[in-house]
């Protein structure tokens, strides 16, 4: 760990609408004066760090903070067909939000994770389309179609790598600090559903989908320890809440906040220099 750590390789991980939490997490290091050199990110991480590294973040969080229940509702173009939502209106929507932008011509080095469905392994989006990037990232099996893309058919990044931290690794910074959004509570007992009762098939899938990202956040975290995580509870909220995105941006903020000051925290007890 650098003392004097500035720049920074930033990797975002999964977990659905918790991704806001992302947005609060950048605007953090920015205003503690550290400088983003490279992102890596996963389905919504993958999302909102393309966006943060097309420069239109700002457009970005000022269009999720106003979605409500109905507005979301909007966005989604139902079918049956490989899974329950096309995904082409809300990319579309993004798309004139943000403008068309290639991978290559972004200001920073940007990796978006998805996975071949059909070659079972990951597919690392280093240049094209931006939006083909996060189209793929984000397609939840079964909850999204799978996106076609260059004679390969790509789902959800986060079905095999929830928090991508070796696209980082051949980066020359001070530092690398990745944004879990499957962590552990801090109380887990206040969680628990009821165990008497059944939940709903949506609930289901959502407990399901975080148990599965949580243990492989758990995995890669260990195999690959960044500098600095920066926890995201994963009762935060569930995946499919992106009409919360006020809170969790919030969220992200404060939460950031507190472990940077963790790890200065830790340097100082160590005997090194404080961070500046």
């Amino acid at each position: 760990m650098n003392a004097h750590a500035k720049t920074v390789s930033l990797v975002l991980g999964s977990g659905g609408a918790r991704g806001y939490a992302h947005i609060g997490a950048i605007e953090e290091l920015l205003a503690q004066g550290f400088e983003i050199r490279s992102v890596a990110g996963a389905s919504m991480g993958a999302l909102v760090g393309g966006i943060y590294a097309a420069g239109q973040l700002d457009a970005y969080r000022d269009w999720a903070r106003g979605l409500q229940k109905f507005d979301v509702l909007r966005l989604l173009d139902w079918t049956f067909r490989g899974g329950l939502i096309k995904g082409d209106r809300i990319i579309g929507r993004l798309r004139e939000l943000i403008g068309d932008v290639a991978i290559e011509n972004l200001p920073i080095p940007y990796t978006a994770v998805a996975v071949d469905i059909i070659a079972q392994r990951e597919v690392w989006f280093t240049r094209g389309p931006l939006f083909d990037a996060i189209r793929a990232s984000i397609a939840i099996p079964t909850v999204f179609r799978p996106h076609h893309y260059e004679g390969r058919v790509l789902v959800d990044g986060g079905l095999l790598n929830p928090v991508p931290i070796t696209p980082t690794l051949r980066d020359l910074t001070d530092c690398t600090i990745a944004v879990d959004l499957n962590a552990a509570p801090d109380d887990e007992r206040g969680t628990l559903p009821d165990a008497n009762t059944d939940p709903g098939l949506l609930e289901t899938f959502a407990r399901s989908l975080d148990a599965v990202q949580s243990t492989l956040t758990r995995y890669r975290l260990a195999a690959q320890p960044p500098d600095l995580v920066v926890p995201i509870p994963r009762t935060a909220c569930a995946f499919y809440e992106f009409h919360r995105a006020p809170e969790l941006i919030e969220i992200g903020r404060e939460r950031t906040r507190a472990a940077l000051a963790q790890w200065r925290g830790r340097i100082k007890s160590d005997g090194g220099p404080e961070l500046s």
